[in-house]
């Protein structure tokens, strides 16, 4: 593995790190949140966020991501003037877009919860996270400017900070308004997400204000050249742009016709409304982000692709695109695989653990196979981002957007699928994307996965893995009950599971030589280390 792509393995694993311990608070959030509100007060809390989700794609307008490109262009080129003057020019559309939005969500609040939702109580929540879309889309434009320099650290630092700022005040709202109703505290949830943005604003200003010395040392033009002119600089965001949004839009807009077509369905199936919409919760609120955590990894690495990606193809080498995108897709599939089949194998135990709610495990049992294509798809949609064809995701999520509705409106009727159904139609839809997406891969860069590699070994370390698990969970339930009352046992077990399959699954990789010493090498802080640790007892391959 060439050394250039230290950088690009070091911002996806600090990213990664930071982006692992955000979810574990939100974790902890959701926690305290669903023994607060309950199932119908996590539906309410999550009506407001497939609207919201939306907005913010629209504010953005993919302008981060064709920022990052840009940027990483230009600096590939040494022109850190353009560079400059590219960051400038985007930053004032954002902070026009993001003003507009959030006054549409917050004058809109009653039609949104009227005609999308048919349900008025998710009004307050609305109106309470529509200040988020302003601050966010702000702070996405510093992220850009960062991430273009393959700067990593100051988007993880801001993640982490928006994301303690927001529980925070959210769990503070929740207790302070739930006498007043269930909607209210709903909204007391919704209003964190502001508070977060406004959080991690505040922590990127300060940070690039104190590197300005640094930044303006590069600032100086060469004999010759000169600036773009502003219309072709915004003319060329927007051709990015606008293709990344359009993918962008797709996902959202696939959750709010769940939004519209679950709930309904749950109801043709003979669920009554308070039902539906606690099932609705247990999908998305309970099930939907426990799934998603996985996925920190996946966009850490797409994030950290574009810059990338963009800097090797401004240099035309086509060898350091296909090493990379070698990298990418190697590392999505080693986490992704196991993490899916631990959670289809522990889904109702870390139910119960993280929301004390069995009936939940239903949906996360389910939705667990969607780890997979999801996190490829977001893997490769950041790599095809960067070789400036972001319109392509964004139409193999259509196609895949497409099949997931059909089936999800057929299978959410079924009695006995209920919930289950929708989540199958996630697992399709989004497995006929990622697949699309891999096809394009293949054919642009000229990049051969290797079976091998990609599927025989990580399959066997997976296997070994979930055997374990499942062995060490009954085995601590068994010899445990006699010491410890069902709650605190099941935590225990679940817990000392987890770690424990980690640890063998990571053994297993290396027995099996699916991991490289010069591959192990290339991790930030503690990479070197490893690789010789592990090579001192012969468990490392240097091919």
């Amino acid at each position: 593995m060439s050394n250039s792509n230290a950088a690009f393995i070091r911002g996806a694993t600090i990213l990664a790190a930071t982006g692992i311990a955000a979810r574990v608070i939100g974790a902890v959030f959701r926690i305290v949140l669903a023994a607060i509100l309950g199932d119908e007060g996590i539906g309410l809390y999550m009506y407001a966020y497939p609207i919201y989700s939306t907005l913010l794609v629209v504010s953005t307008a993919g302008i981060p991501v064709a920022l990052s490109k840009l940027m990483a262009e230009k600096i590939a080129l040494n022109d850190y003037p353009s560079a400059l003057r590219i960051f400038r020019i985007a930053f004032f559309i954002l902070t026009l877009t993001g003003l507009l939005i959030t006054l549409v969500l917050i004058l809109g609040a009653n039609f949104f919860a009227a005609v999308i939702v048919k349900d008025m109580k998710a009004v307050w929540p609305l109106i309470a996270i529509s200040p988020a879309i302003f601050f966010v889309t702000i702070m996405a434009a510093m992220r850009g400017f960062f991430q273009g320099q393959q700067n990593m650290l100051p988007t993880a630092v801001s993640q982490l900070l928006e994301q303690l700022v927001r529980v925070g005040f959210s769990i503070f709202l929740v207790v302070l308004l739930l006498p007043i109703g269930l909607e209210f505290a709903a909204a007391g949830a919704t209003s964190g997400a502001a508070a977060g943005g406004l959080a991690g604003l505040i922590y990127l200003t300060i940070y690039y204000w104190r590197r300005k010395k640094q930044i303006s040392d590069h600032l100086h033009l060469e004999p010759g050249q000169s600036f773009d002119p502003a219309g072709k600089i915004v003319s060329r965001i927007f051709s990015l742009a606008i293709p990344v949004t359009i993918g962008g839009l797709v996902v959202p807009l696939i959750s709010l016709i769940d939004l519209a077509v679950v709930p309904r369905q749950l109801q043709a199936a003979g669920y009554d409304l308070e039902t539906a919409r606690a099932l609705y919760g247990q999908l998305t609120g309970m099930a939907g982000p426990i799934v998603y955590f996985p996925n920190v990894i996946a966009l850490a690495i797409s994030i950290s692709l574009v810059p990338a990606i963009s800097e090797a193809f401004a240099l035309k080498d086509m060898r350091l695109i296909q090493s990379r995108t070698s990298i990418a897709v190697k590392l999505t599939v080693l986490f992704s695989l196991p993490s899916a089949l631990g959670l289809y194998l522990m889904a109702e135990p870390i139910s119960v653990l993280l929301y004390n709610n069995a009936a939940a495990g239903y949906s996360l049992a389910y939705m667990s196979w969607t780890v997979i294509p999801l996190c490829l798809y977001v893997a490769t949609t950041g790599l095809i981002q960067g070789l400036g064809k972001p319109i392509i995701p964004a139409l193999n999520m259509f196609i895949g957007g497409l099949v997931k509705i059909v089936l999800a409106w057929y299978l959410t009727a079924i009695p006995a699928l209920n919930v289950g159904g929708a989540a199958l139609a996630s697992l399709i839809g989004i497995g006929v994307a990622a697949a699309l997406n891999l096809n394009y891969v293949a054919r642009f860069t000229g990049w051969r996965g290797r079976p091998k590699e990609l599927i025989a070994l990580p399959l066997i370390a997976t296997a070994i893995m979930g055997l374990f698990v499942l062995i060490s969970y009954r085995a601590i339930i068994f010899f445990g009950e006699s010491h410890f009352s069902g709650g605190l046992l099941n935590g225990l077990a679940v817990l000392t599971a987890i770690a424990s399959g980690i640890a063998l699954y990571s053994l297993a990789l290396l027995l099996l030589g699916s991991i490289r010493r010069e591959e192990l090498q290339q991790l930030p802080f503690l990479g070197a280390r490893l690789a010789k640790f592990f090579e001192r007892l012969g468990l490392l391959k240097n091919t």
